[in-house]
């Protein structure tokens, strides 16, 4: 999922460039305005810049304020004419690309795939860079358990994979099982699998919720992501978008979030009953975690084990390669980990540093006994879950 912050006025470009992008698009009508809304979101989702072009002189400023800042963030310059003596002033401030004002969603997307593939080879860089000594080994132990786990979990479950991989196809067209670029242990990417719990056309679809709330070009004050991911957990992946939290399950509107955030109050998110990305049965095996099963299949490619520290999206790791990050990546890739039970009925206020540390811990002190801990307190947790 991809966040574009759109800097500028021009309100034809912006319904436009709207309708094209199939990420989060947020509005700000002056780059002075867009630190505060990137500094809540950078940390956890790929995010470019669409800059309205103005005039070089007084663009180049702000922009380069901008890169300076926020130097990972690529800058697009949404423009259909650029001068000769214009282009080296934008390259210098930090421009990294141009679009036109009425582009194509086949642009947008293409854009997109050169941003996954710039994340994925700086990890790649990185991972090369380090040392033999570096690189984990996951113990034999370990393995063995893995496979004996994943290998008698699929043949119990299979009359249940085979039922709701029948569903997924009778409700919709598309593929069962949906796959995304994920990162493990050692750095390592994998494809992480899932069961398909949305239409194929979810990103248009997300489009139909325009009608919850009205349209507006100026961004209040929005929640940042980190505080959002403190009240609801980690593990669910959160937009911001037309003053809306946005959830794969459900939608808040930032006022009852503001609200619900002041009074501290558990459960109290509001669920729109008929988001029209997820199907019947996606609801179903989201409730029950049933879309998680196919990363059995995984387990037994090796890419994760069952317990250990969930894989990151690329956008997400590719931030955590510094000294005080680089040992949550030493340990074992997991279905289920350490920060996921260690606070129970708490653990979706923990702060992202809070995870962050549990799961280096995991990684440094992991064992036999500590595995079991953690599987017999999901199985626990799962057995109690609710639909919340």
């Amino acid at each position: 999922m991809f966040y574009y912050i759109y800097i500028g006025q021009n309100r034809t470009t912006i319904d436009h460039l709207q309708q094209m992008t199939n990420g989060m698009f947020i509005v700000v009508s002056e780059a002075a305005k867009a630190p505060k809304i990137l500094d809540g979101i950078r940390e956890r989702y790929s995010t470019t810049i669409l800059y309205e072009k103005t005039s070089a002189e007084a663009d180049a400023p702000a922009i380069t304020r901008l890169h300076q800042r926020f130097p990972r963030v690529y800058i697009t310059l949404v423009t259909d004419k650029i001068t000769p003596e214009e282009r080296p002033l934008y390259i210098k401030a930090g421009v990294q690309n141009t679009l036109p004002p009425e582009t194509s969603e086949e642009s947008i997307r293409q854009m997109c795939d050169y941003l996954k593939k710039r994340e994925a080879n700086k990890l790649q860089e990185f991972k090369e860079s380090r040392s033999r000594d570096d690189i984990f080994h996951l113990p034999l132990w370990k393995r063995l358990f893995d496979l004996f786990f994943a290998s008698l979990a699929l043949i119990v479950l299979s009359p249940l994979l085979i039922i709701t991989a029948l569903a997924i196809r009778l409700e919709s067209k598309g593929n069962i099982i949906y796959k995304s670029k994920r990162v493990g242990t050692n750095y390592n990417i994998f494809d992480f699998l899932k069961f398909r719990s949305m239409y194929t056309d979810a990103d248009k679809r997300l489009r139909e919720l325009s009608s919850l709330n009205q349209y507006q070009t100026e961004e209040p004050e929005q929640p940042a992501a980190e505080e959002t991911k403190d009240l609801i957990g980690d593990d669910t992946d959160i937009s911001i978008s037309d003053n809306l939290i946005i959830s794969d399950d459900f939608v808040l509107a930032e006022q009852d979030f503001l609200k619900q955030k002041e009074k501290k109050k558990k459960n109290a998110f509001v669920k729109i009953e008929n988001d029209p990305r997820v199907t019947r049965v996606g609801r179903i095996i989201r409730k029950y975690s049933i879309d998680e099963l196919p990363q059995l299949i995984n387990v037994l490619k090796g890419d994760m084990s069952i317990i250990g520290n969930r894989p990151l999206p690329l956008y997400e790791a590719e931030l955590l390669t510094s000294d005080d990050a680089i040992d949550r990546f030493m340990g074992p890739a997991g279905l289920t980990g350490l920060w996921q039970v260690e606070k129970r009925g708490d653990s979706g206020r923990m702060s992202a540093d809070e995870r962050k540390q549990l799961d280096i811990k995991y990684a440094k002190e992991f064992s036999f006994a500590l595995d079991m801990k953690i599987l017999l307190k999901t199985f626990t947790a799962f057995i109690q879950k609710e639909n919340v």
